[in-house]
């Protein structure tokens, strides 16, 4: 099994509608382990985007109430998050993870963070930056962070109106393929999702 874990910048850069296409592109599973927030919740999001029939949907570990970082989250809903508490769904596919919001966001108060879920499980990582005002500090540290951990990445997905002079130091400088270019999209549906399964670059 093949698992690519789907990671930010930030909070709101786009790593479901990313999650989405690449589900749709590949026909792998999808899984995230971690909701914060009942009102929007990810999965449902994904699986009314994607109609590629080899995907399943995958229940969360931990669903939580609150829309704040899952430490917080969890500790408001009276809930203890261990790394050793994540397994992966049963299934013989490849698997698309989303992460939730960026690399160091905390599951717990002991020092646990999102990104320590891509590394228990091997993932191949891939980034979506938004290209706003300071993404190029926010993702070129985020890449250093990927890179002193150790971990593999598959490449950039950029999300925003274009910026070449970003996207060029970016990719540059941290020596990545992009993956997407992801524009900025009135109405989100699945005949969206499948224009931009036409641009993936995914091998």
């Amino acid at each position: 099994m093949k698992k690519y874990f789907i990671t930010a910048i930030g909070t709101g850069c786009g790593k479901t509608l990313a999650s989405a296409i690449l589900c749709e592109a590949t026909g792998y599973d999808y899984w995230k382990p971690v909701q914060s927030g009942l009102d929007d919740i990810d999965k449902n999001t994904v699986s009314a985007l994607v109609q590629n029939p080899k995907v399943s949907f995958h229940n969360e570990r931990f669903l939580l109430k609150t829309p704040v970082s899952p430490h917080q989250s969890a500790d408001l809903d009276g809930v203890s998050i261990k790394l050793e508490d994540f397994i992966l769904p049963p299934s013989n596919n490849n698997l698309i993870i989303e992460g939730a919001g960026g690399v160091l966001v905390p599951l717990n108060f002991e020092g646990d963070f999102v990104i320590d879920i891509a590394a228990k499980f091997d993932c191949e990582i891939v980034l979506v930056a938004s290209l706003y005002l300071g993404s190029i500090n926010h993702t070129l540290l985020t890449l250093q962070e990927l890179k002193r951990r150790k971990l593999s990445l598959k490449g950039v997905i950029f999300n925003g109106e274009p910026n070449q002079y970003s996207q060029k130091i970016i990719t540059q400088m941290a020596n990545c393929p992009t993956l997407l270019h992801i524009m900025p999209e009135k109405h989100i549906d699945n005949s969206v999702i499948k224009k931009y399964v036409n641009n993936l670059i995914w091998n």
